[in-house]
Order: structure tokens, then C-alpha cells, then sequence
């Protein structure tokens, strides 16, 4: 078997209360496709099957690891356990550490129940670094657009990538990714008088 597997496995079995590592190495198993060392075709089967971990909470544990990764460089005082993570997995990099920042300087209490109150409360996506200002609606025509992509990606998994291959609808998800992202280059020039 694998070394770097092996390791990854007692990893996650030895640190089961340090949600920051179990994160890390289920990332790094999902990442590089590690799971099929241990003779598993997908990873959700892989964690429930070797750990215990249903899909849903090991998609929190890697989600909450990228937050402590994003949050690490802007100083040493980071959420503790995974649910303090969760209100900011929603959010960018950027918006992450302008949200946590603001949120260490109010001087309240670091909880889950906190963090989320203080999101809800003082959050305003206007006043985050290079975003774009959100809208809580979204027009029947974009939704129908985005079920039927949903609709054809099942398919297509279904499928196992033989009519669509996989790396063509990467590369389409990224152009489509890129469009929308022009948003933000164009909000930003918009506001510096362009």
C-alpha cells in the first residue's frame, strides 16, 4: 500500500479531535486521488468505509481546513474547531480574513454561535475587499440554465464521462467561471473612475 496513504490514515485516526489535520490529509487522499490505493473508486466511499465519516462531514473537515490555511497568515489567533470555521467557508480568501479581522477586533467571545451572530449582524459584502456586491435574487431563466448544466453534469457522471469527457467540462466550468469573474475586474475599475 501507499506510504503517503498509510501516513495520511494514521493521521486521521490518531488526530480525530484536531479537525485541522483530519482536514488536511482527507484533502490531500481526495486531491491525489489516494483513496484508489486502497482499492476505493470514489473518495465519499473511502471515508465512510475506512473512517467512519459520511460525505457531508468530510467536506466540512477539508472546507475547514482551507479557512484555518487562509486564516493563518494574517496572525496566530484562529477558530478552534471546525463549527467556528463553518460560517466562513462561504466567503473568498480575502473575505475570510477581512470578516475574521474585523471580527477579532470586536472583542467578542470566539464561538460558533458568535461568529455566525457577528456575520449576519455586521457583515456587508460592499465593504469587503474586491467583491462583488451580492444579490439575494436570481432571475427563473438563470436558475433553469444552471439546473440543466446540473442536469447534464449527472448525466455525464453517469455516463462515466464517455459522450462528454471530464477535462472538456473543466475547461467549460472554468470559462464559465472566468465570465462571471470579469464582475468583480469590472467593479473594481468601476470604482477607480475607469
Amino acid at each position: 500500500m501507499n506510504k503517503r496513504l498509510i501516513h495520511l490514515e494514521q493521521t486521521i485516526d490518531t488526530n480525530r479531535q484536531w479537525f485541522y489535520d483530519v482536514g488536511r490529509s482527507l484533502r490531500e487522499i481526495r486531491d491525489k486521488r489516494l483513496y484508489r490505493d486502497a482499492l476505493f473508486t470514489r473518495f465519499e466511499a473511502y471515508t465512510k468505509e475506512r473512517f467512519d465519516i459520511g460525505k457531508s462531514k468530510a467536506y466540512r473537515l477539508i472546507n475547514a481546513s482551507d479557512v484555518i490555511d487562509n486564516l493563518s497568515p494574517i496572525g496566530n489567533r484562529v477558530p478552534s474547531n471546525e463549527a467556528q470555521t463553518r460560517p466562513l467557508t462561504r466567503f473568498t480568501k480575502k473575505e475570510q480574513q477581512a470578516i475574521w479581522r474585523q471580527f477579532l477586533e470586536s472583542s467578542v467571545g470566539v464561538s460558533a454561535q458568535e461568529i455566525n451572530r457577528f456575520i449576519k449582524k455586521h457583515h456587508n459584502h460592499d465593504d469587503l475587499p474586491g467583491t462583488c456586491r451580492p444579490v439575494d435574487r436570481i432571475s427563473k431563466s438563470y436558475e433553469n440554465a444552471v439546473m440543466a448544466m446540473m442536469e447534464e453534469i449527472r448525466a455525464a457522471q453517469n455516463d462515466s464521462w464517455t459522450a462528454t469527457s471530464r477535462h472538456t467540462a473543466l475547461m467549460w466550468n472554468r470559462k464559465m467561471r472566468e465570465k462571471i469573474e470579469l464582475c468583480q475586474e469590472n467593479a473594481a475599475g468601476g470604482k477607480n473612475g475607469q
